[in-house]
């Protein structure tokens, strides 16, 4: 009990597994509690067991991993011109400041504008197919990876840059350096890319419902299907989570220092406190 109040102590394994499953106990539970007693109408909160039913109509009838497959591949495309976009860009910004200057005062106002008023500006550019959704997700992604991608290329050391020209390294040598020891970390911001792209994603299929969860899910609201409804939203988050996890397993297979940097890093950084003094690395 001792290690789960010291402040920022990493946990155990079986720890975090015994928490993960207390949680979404804790939230099944209340689920249940609010549908028993009644607490909103089951008119539009339908019980779990409701939702878990919905589950085989949700396959059968409405095509469920085909509208998650439709919507990926959205997602996939939108990341992938993001990411041959963002990458060379940011790290062109991050290289030439006068470049930065440039770019950043249109690009920093960008990540906080609410993407969803510019939805019928889209339309209106591109109409109602398909290349308005990927174009859309593509705008909803691009400037937060454009930031990303600026920031972990600052992060690399000058010194490693000055051994790199003493050692006679000319500016293209040296801007492929600085793309090698900055890629790590934009990689391990494409899991959160891709949970933007997902978020968005529901909001592009709406218009034009044809194919994806976004459509899905719209199309049982209208029909009054509250329990199709939440069984989809349950699976857009299922379909999420993996899509997460593959990256999360990709990352570990590409840059496996990195997990070891990261692990090291935290035992040095969280002291540990005997006969009132702080020693670092916990030792």
């Amino acid at each position: 009990m001792s290690q789960l109040l010291t402040i920022r102590q990493e946990t155990t394994r079986n720890t975090k597994i015994a928490l993960a499953v207390a949680a979404w106990l804790a939230v099944i539970a209340a689920w249940v509690l609010v549908t028993r007693w009644e607490l909103i109408s089951s008119y539009v909160f339908p019980t779990p067991g409701e939702v878990l039913q919905a589950f085989a109509p949700l396959f059968r009838e409405r095509g469920l991993l085909e509208n998650v497959y439709a919507s990926w591949l959205r997602i996939g495309q939108a990341f992938l011109w993001c990411a041959i976009i963002a990458i060379p860009l940011g790290l062109f910004m991050a290289s030439f400041r006068w470049l930065y200057d440039l770019i950043n005062p249109v690009a920093a106002p960008m990540r906080s504008m609410p993407i969803t008023a510019f939805l019928p500006a889209f339309i209106g550019l591109f109409g109602i197919g398909e290349t308005m959704k990927v174009a859309f997700l593509w705008f909803g992604m691009f400037f937060y990876l454009l930031a990303v991608v600026v920031e972990e290329v600052n992060r690399v050391d000058t010194s490693l840059l000055e051994t790199a020209y003493t050692l006679g390294a000319k500016r293209l040598q040296v801007l492929w350096l600085m793309f090698r020891a900055s890629i790590p970390g934009i990689f391990a911001s494409f899991r959160i890319l891709y949970d933007i792209g997902w978020t968005y994603v529901i909001l592009a299929e709406i218009v034009n419902r044809k194919k994806g969860v976004g459509a899905m899910v719209q199309s049982a609201y209208e029909f009054h299907r509250p329990d199709l409804v939440y069984a989809g939203i349950i699976s857009i988050g299922v379909a999420a989570f993996l899509f997460r996890f593959s990256l999360t397993l990709l990352e570990k297979v590409l840059f496996p220092w990195r997990q070891l940097t990261q692990a090291s890093e935290a035992r040095v950084s969280v002291p540990s406190v005997r006969r009132g003094k702080a020693v670092p690395g916990g030792k």
